[in-house]
């Protein structure tokens, strides 16, 4: 169904950038994004250096194949993107030359009312006589339910299931398959409706639903047109949540009254160091950004072949915008390509020809100043990919090189950024911080643009600090924690962003060579920090990650390139106590762990996590959203919560896959914002990534956003003290379990908590190599067993606390073999 789709410009701005209540720093007033910014009101002048003009357009794509290809050319298209039926929609910011370029690609530009939506409206499922024609030749098992999940928000109730088929992949017919629900415990099922095939990178994933109803299902019924046919239980989600401790008497919450910049940000860390020593100091990151600089540039003489691209030696600030250069034309015959250097003011002096016209090129100029401006200019070049075959023209006068960052947007904070790299503080919080108990890394604004995410964590540091001595469960999360928070991981583009550029994603530093390194191009410069990460690295073949420096998932010129991501690996290196980890970002409502990359040929994603970790991430996940879902009734559904590349796509290179992989950190992608359901129009919001600060507290507000995703992270805290203070053993059992069989038997393990199981069938004590028991498919619980000959199974649990079952040692030859043991006898 296509329906009108309500939503804000991507990147509207907020009428606030606010201080912290007790920060220094007072509310700073911020208007409209004006015309050159990257906002939705973007224009480009005549003016070679100037930017192009910049729409926000909603675009579908056939699938992760194109996205991959889309990306991968240099398009912004990293949020906001959904999944539906026939591929992919989202949002790009785009010049018109891009958006013919997306065209020409197969992709399609959405008009305003256009963009998928589930239907509420029971369809009728499947053609019954085609139903009933297939139904003899399919086999029941056919069929498996992933998940069937029950909602509420708003006061409106949704039901969301997942199923698969066997046949899921083919593709001469496509498997059909349709959901029905029942009323209640004991009624009939009804209400037939056809679920959507999802398919990515070539791979059949799933079938899947999500709809409106009044009243809550006990059971589904799943049907494939191949005849496969199972039933199950309705479970709920969010619904059982505990209250938030904003709900305990005398907690104070709501410290954040507007966005924060860097120099906001990292004050108000040290002041709430200097103001609670006893529990909070900062961590001083070791490796210094490359800094809110640029060179001073200009493009002299238009874009065609006479065109010269100029840089400076010096960073803008440290002298290079004091620099000019002039073209001068002279009389006379045959006169050689000079260069004239007085104090910063460059001049060339162009050659002639036997007749005295003007001889020298762009190719040649561009060589005289490399070589000959006595260190001022260390990069000139032709305009992009020209040869520099045209002759220079000269110029009307000196022309002054600016590295731009003077030119301020409209409404952009008051004052001056600091220039040249920056240091990054560290604010850590904990009662004990010698390493004792666990770590919890929160980091936010790794992407420049996205502006909720520093400040739900300054409101988290915030309520830590002010409850401690008045809130029993806020002490309880300082005394056993110990929680390591970046405010900004990428300062220089966050400062680019609210003062230059708004839609800027990416740090600030350009590795482009001679063809994307005009002026024009500095709002496409910078590393996507959430792509210079080692595992499943785009360097490694996975999708997801750009090898074009203008694009905004470029992944650097090689793994860990930038000082941002060696900054993240030095911390956890040095405190290993660290174990969990959530990287925030906005505007997509989605949480996220692991596989987050694949390579796209076969969808070869990386090591998912053993069940038992996977369960702890469902359950942590159920935890935190049930927190947020308490501030305002938002709902993360449980189709963006997951995998990262099975809900949304591939991101090649990303924190959560380094930090699980490589130190085993319960690592965390956390998409703040996205859509919010609005009971006035019946339909899901979105979101931006600078929502107006205050806008509609019940749809899409920044301080609302803030405060809810902040009860989310507090939750995490208390994730981690529970899992420092775990000490109790995890149970399992064989089900339905040892005995005797008169024929085939399926048999399955299940756990008394999140946990690992290792078995044995061949009568060997288990041990940490020993095979572990895996999910049937991902998003599935664990697999069945069909035993049709007498098997003993040997196996023991470990928690993600590594607590053993039983206090079994699985790394010794124990003589009391304290390892589960049943055997399943078959008579016949």
């Amino acid at each position: 169904m296509r329906r009108t789709r309500l939503r804000l410009a991507l990147f509207a701005l907020p009428a606030l950038v606010g201080g912290v209540l007790m920060a220094a720093a007072s509310p700073v007033p911020v208007g409209a994004v004006p015309a050159g910014t990257g906002g939705p009101t973007d224009t480009r002048g005549s003016h070679p250096d100037e930017p192009d003009h910049v729409d926000h357009v909603r675009i579908q794509l056939t699938g992760a194949d194109m996205l991959d290809k889309v990306v991968a050319a240099g398009f912004d298209l990293e949020h906001g993107l959904t999944r539906v039926p026939d591929g992919i929609e989202g949002e790009a910011a785009v010049t018109a030359e891009e958006r013919a370029a997306l065209e020409a690609m197969g992709v399609r530009i959405l008009a305003d009312d256009e963009g998928f939506e589930w239907s509420d409206e029971a369809d009728g499922g499947l053609p019954a006589v085609a139903a009933r024609t297939l139904a003899a030749a399919g086999e029941d098992n056919a069929v498996r339910i992933a998940r069937a999940d029950w909602f509420t928000t708003k006061g409106q109730g949704f039901l969301y299931v997942e199923a698969r088929t066997t046949q899921g992949q083919q593709t001469t017919p496509i498997v059909g398959m349709q959901v029905e629900n029942d009323t209640g415990k004991g009624t009939e099922f009804g209400f037939a409706r056809t679920m959507s095939r999802f398919v990515d990178s070539g791979q059949y994933m799933f079938h899947r639903n999500l709809f409106k109803l009044d009243t809550r299902p006990d059971q589904i019924r799943v049907t494939s047109s191949t005849g496969g046919v199972v039933t199950g239980p309705v479970s709920n989600w969010l619904e059982d949540g505990a209250p938030p401790l904003t709900a305990n008497p005398g907690y104070r919450s709501d410290f954040v009254d507007g966005y924060q910049h860097p120099q906001q940000l990292f004050a108000r860390a040290k002041e709430i160091a200097r103001e609670y020593p006893q529990i909070a100091e900062i961590v001083y990151l070791p490796h210094r950004t490359n800094g809110y600089q640029r060179k001073a540039q200009a493009t002299i003489g238009g874009t065609g072949q006479s065109a010269v691209v100029v840089s400076t030696a010096a960073w803008g600030h440290e002298g290079g915008n004091d620099v000019t250069v002039e073209f001068a034309h002279r009389s006379g015959e045959n006169l050689p390509l000079t260069v004239e250097v007085t104090g910063t003011a460059v001049r060339v002096l162009l050659g002639t020809d036997a007749t005295g016209a003007a001889a020298s090129t762009a190719a040649e100029v561009a060589q005289a100043l490399r070589t000959r401006s006595q260190g001022l200019i260390d990069r000139a070049h032709p305009y992009r990919s020209n040869a520099g075959t045209g002759v220079v023209a000269a110029t009307t006068g000196p022309v002054a090189l600016t590295d731009f960052l003077d030119q301020k947007r409209v409404g952009a904070p008051e004052g001056e950024v600091p220039r040249g790299p920056a240091t990054i503080p560290v604010l850590r919080i904990g009662k004990h911080r010698d390493g004792r108990n666990p770590g919890v890394l929160i980091q936010a604004q790794d992407h420049a643009r996205e502006w909720v995410p520093p400040t739900t964590t300054l409101e988290t540091a915030e309520r830590l600090v002010h409850n401690y001595r008045t809130d029993k469960e806020t002490k309880k999360i300082v005394d056993n924690t110990d929680v390591f928070l970046i405010l900004s991981n990428n300062p220089d583009g966050a400062n680019y962003s609210f003062y230059n550029f708004a839609s800027q994603r990416r740090n600030m530093t350009n590795h482009c060579a001679d063809d994307n390194a005009d002026p024009a191009r500095r709002n496409a410069w910078g590393v996507d920090l959430n792509r210079n990460y080692r595992v499943g690295s785009g360097h490694d073949g996975y999708a997801g990650g750009s090898t074009s420096c203008v694009s905004d998932t470029f992944q650097g010129p090689e793994k860990l390139s930038e000082p941002e991501s060696k900054n993240v690996i030095w911390l956890v290196e040095t405190y290993s106590n660290i174990k969990f980890m959530m990287s925030v970002h906005s505007n997509g409502g989605q949480l996220f762990w692991q596989p987050g990359a694949y390579i796209a040929n076969g969808r070869i994603t990386t090591p998912r996590p053993p069940l038992g970790d996977e369960a702890f991430y469902w359950q942590s996940a159920a935890r935190i959203l049930s927190q947020v879902k308490a501030h305002r009734q938002t709902v993360v559904t449980p189709q963006n919560v997951g995998g990262s590349s099975d809900v949304l796509y591939s991101s090649a290179g990303n924190v959560r896959e380094d930090l699980y992989h490589t130190y085993g950190i319960y690592s965390f992608g956390w998409e703040v914002g996205g859509s919010i359901y609005n009971p006035a129009t019946g339909n899901w919001q979105g979101g931006s990534f600078q929502p107006p600060w205050v806008g509609n507290p019940e749809l899409v507000s920044g301080h609302a956003e803030t405060m809810e995703y902040a009860n989310g992270i507090m939750e995490m805290f208390r994730i981690a003290a529970d899992w420092g203070k775990d000490k109790k053993k995890p149970t399992s059992t064989l089900v339905p379990g040892g005995g005797r069989y008169a024929g085939p038997v399926d048999v399955r393990f299940e756990t008394s908590e999140p946990a690992t199981i290792y078995y044995t069938t061949d009568g060997s004590r288990p041990t940490l190599d020993s095979p572990r028991y895996q999910a049937t498919e991902f998003r599935e619980p664990g697999q069945v067993f069909r035993v049709t000959e007498t098997t003993t199974f040997h196996w023991f649990s470990v928690d993600t606390a590594g607590n053993v079952e039983k206090g079994y040692d699985p790394t010794k030859n124990d003589k009391r073999n304290n390892f589960r043991k049943a055997t399943v006898t078959i008579t016949r």
